[in-house]
Parts: C-alpha cells; sequence; structure tokens
C-alpha cells in the first residue's frame, strides 16, 4: 500500500476519499470511528466522532467554518456532515452502507450514571442517525474496555481493527 492513499482523521474530524485510499483513524476509546461508504463509486468516508448529541452545543445552526469542527464531534451532526461531503463526490445515498469501531467503556465504573457511560452513548447516537438516514449497518466492533485504530479500505469496503494485545480484526 502506498503511504500516499493512507488519508489521517483526528479526533473529532472526518474525511472523504475514493478508492485507492486508505482512511485511518488512532485511538478510539469511547469515540466512534463511523465508516460509510458506496460499494460502487467506492467512495468512502470516515468520522472520528467524540460525542453524541449536538443539539447540546449552543449556535448548532451556525454553519460557519469555525464551528464545523465542533459539529464534527458529535456522531448526529458529524455523520449528516460525512454523508454530505460523500455525496458532493459522486456517492449514492440509497447505496450507502456503514461500518463502525469504538465505543469502549475505558474506565471501570460500577455506576448508572449515563454521563459516565459515553461509550455506550456514542454507539447508541451513531446507529440512531444511521438509521434515521436509512444507512445500513453492515457490522460493527464496539464496546468492551480497549481502544481501537482502524483503517478503512476504500477499495474493498473492509474496515481493520487494530488494538493493543488483540489480534488484528476486519469488519
Amino acid at each position: 500500500m502506498n503511504l500516499d492513499e493512507m488519508i489521517k482523521v483526528g479526533m473529532a474530524d472526518l474525511k472523504v476519499g475514493k478508492s485507492p485510499d486508505v482512511l485511518t483513524t488512532l485511538g478510539l476509546g469511547s469515540c466512534v470511528g463511523v465508516a460509510i461508504y458506496d460499494p460502487v463509486t467506492k467512495i468512502s468516508g470516515l468520522l472520528h466522532c467524540m460525542l453524541p448529541d449536538s443539539t447540546q452545543f449552543r449556535n448548532n445552526s451556525n454553519r460557519s467554518e469555525e464551528h464545523t469542527s465542533e459539529l464534527q464531534s458529535y456522531a448526529d451532526s458529524g455523520i449528516d456532515e460525512l454523508v454530505a461531503q460523500m455525496l458532493k463526490l459522486g456517492a449514492s445515498k440509497v447505496r450507502l452502507v456503514a461500518k463502525i469501531a469504538g465505543g469502549a467503556q475505558m474506565f471501570a465504573m460500577n455506576t448508572n450514571n449515563d454521563t459516565l457511560r459515553v461509550g455506550e452513548r456514542n454507539v447508541a447516537a451513531v446507529k440512531m442517525k444511521l438509521s434515521e438516514l436509512n444507512i445500513r449497518l453492515l457490522s460493527e466492533d464496539c464496546g468492551l474496555n480497549y481502544g481501537r485504530t482502524v483503517e478503512f479500505y476504500s477499495e474493498t469496503g473492509e474496515y481493520v481493527i487494530k488494538s493493543v494485545g488483540k489480534p488484528r480484526k476486519v469488519i
């Protein structure tokens, strides 16, 4: 694989690409890596979302440049933006499918306090948003108590998950 084809997605960031691009993000703990893909055009996108719900963000209707990165932090507004960018590249909304990874509970806590269960809430918010947009979730590697680094291959639709001390997984 040519390193020029590797597109790095930062925390609270998103990127889109087209075959042969590979989208990657590091250090998904409670964050969720949302890979969305059009298998015909091989246009893909990857979102590294940190929080579930942008309605908690003041001025979330203001889509100015300085707020774009803040909106990408959230599952709902980040997925909207990712899909919009993919459609601009030529993806078809009816063909979009998704794979997700992350949403871990990084610290051992026995609590019913939802605010501390960010990973679980992120995964639920991502699934809800994908469902609202009629984007089929093909597979997931979520939860548990360890971080993940992911790579999404635009050519094949493979989502590779790497974790310290765990076997490499392809979903």
